[in-house]
């Protein structure tokens, strides 16, 4: 559709193309759902993994409709100006992105409110409970995937006129899968979940990849700790903090988190300078060994540097797990005074 309008004059109101990409992606939804959620669990993640890597290649083999390497390219300013908005400018996209997401972010609320998104959660939840009480978990996986699909083309009508460009990476199994490192690391259980872990990896991605070659790696990393010490995401941890706020506890708790966090980053120093440099050598020789982190230059030819690397990590690692008994204690101490308070309150 964005393409149709650059070629030629069209009395489609710009701001409604994303719906021309809602409608294709309902489509999408409702053919692979019905193949697809006839399994679940780790079958059904690998057959919509297999759908999608179809999807890729088929780019590349139908290349007259999918455009093969060089994708499909198109014009958000020859469209008919809406309002006196040419939609020319980044800021004006920005703010027609932000409405269409805001909208959406509407619809999905209301949608796990209604008694189909209840039922969504009791089949995410316990399928087999959900079926012995009269649901079945197969219609239901079908319509909440029909129903992803529909938000999934909604997102892509805005990529394509945010960055005016539809190539193959555009469906590959790394955008594939960054979405789902947004999804996790969020918290698939909570609302705004995948919406906080959106912000986390973008911010990350944009800041990071201004500083080291590295941080991909990084990315990695932060998403084996997420998964490792909350594994309910970072919008889980914050739920999980709620009771304990209103106590006097609570500031115990962040005591212990900063008697934790001290040895933490000294060990995560320790770990990044290690990375550095073996980064700077193994992949980066051109550049000479010696490099700058943070605010001192160091040589990756020297010993030294890889011995107070190790040192910095060990320590803080040693320090680190012995500090962690003093913050299950502090925190094991905070549910409970948050438990008697709930407890007190209640009427007698």
């Amino acid at each position: 559709m964005l393409q149709s309008i650059s070629c030629a004059p069209s009395i489609f109101p710009f701001p409604l193309v994303p719906l021309a990409g809602a409608a294709p992606g309902l489509l999408c939804g409702v053919l692979f759902g019905s193949v697809t959620t006839r399994r679940a669990g780790t079958i059904f993640a690998l057959i919509t993994l297999g759908i999608g890597e179809l999807v890729y290649a088929a780019t590349f083999m139908l290349s007259a409709y999918f455009g093969g390497e060089e994708g499909i390219t198109a014009s958000r300013t020859h469209g008919p100006a809406v309002f006196g908005i040419d939609f020319g400018s980044q800021l004006q996209v920005y703010y027609l992105i932000a409405v269409w997401a805001l909208i959406a972010a509407i619809l999905m609320y209301a949608f796990i409110r209604t008694p189909l998104g209840r039922v969504c959660n009791a089949v995410r939840d316990n399928p087999e409970r959900a079926e012995f009480v009269g649901y079945n978990p197969q219609r239901v996986r079908f319509l909440a995937f029909s129903v992803a699909g529909l938000f999934a083309g909604l997102a892509g009508g805005l990529h394509a006129i945010n960055y005016e460009i539809v190539a193959a990476d555009s469906v590959s199994a790394l955008r594939s899968g960054t979405v789902l490192l947004m999804a996790y690391i969020g918290g698939v259980g909570r609302f705004v979940g995948p919406v906080i872990g959106a912000v986390v990896l973008t911010w990350l991605q944009v800041s990071l990849s201004g500083y080291t070659s590295a941080w991909l790696l990084y990315l990695g990393v932060f998403f084996m700790v997420t998964i490792l010490f909350a594994p309910s995401g970072l919008a889980g941890l914050i739920a999980l903090h709620g009771p304990i706020v209103r106590t006097r506890a609570f500031w115990r708790v962040l005591g212990a988190y900063a008697t934790a966090l001290v040895p933490g980053a000294v060990a995560a120093i320790g770990a990044a300078l290690m990375i550095e440099m073996s980064y700077r050598v193994s992949t980066q020789p051109e550049l000479g060994t010696r490099m700058r982190f943070a605010w001192i230059t160091v040589d990756a030819a020297s010993a030294w540097p890889w011995i107070v690397a190790a040192a910095l990590l060990a320590g803080g690692s040693y320090l680190f797990r012995k500090s962690w008994p003093i913050v299950a204690a502090a925190w094991n101490r905070a549910t409970e005074e948050s438990r008697a308070a709930v407890t007190s309150a209640q009427p007698r």
